[in-house]
């Protein structure tokens, strides 16, 4: 695991340490969610919060379809 984090950082340019920092930071706020998410009992929750960050669900819908949106081209309706 340390080679592979250590190759990571070489392939990336970013030191093993803020990389190792990211890392941990990201599972911290991740557990507590999950278990917060799990003792409110909403199992709805605590399945998109595991599958978003899990499978980059976010990222991806944001490449193929909300990064397509041009919010300059929509006009807000101002309210009367």
């Amino acid at each position: 695991m340390a080679d592979m984090l250590t190759q990571l950082s070489l392939d990336l340019g970013v030191p093993l340490f803020l990389l190792a920092a990211a890392l941990i930071w990201s599972l911290v706020w991740k557990a507590i969610a999950l278990w917060k998410s799990a003792r409110l009992n909403q199992p709805v929750w605590f399945i998109v919060i595991l599958i978003m960050n899990t499978l980059g669900i976010l990222d991806i819908l944001y490449i193929f379809l909300f990064s397509k949106i041009k919010l300059d081209d929509k006009k807000v309706k101002k309210k009367r």
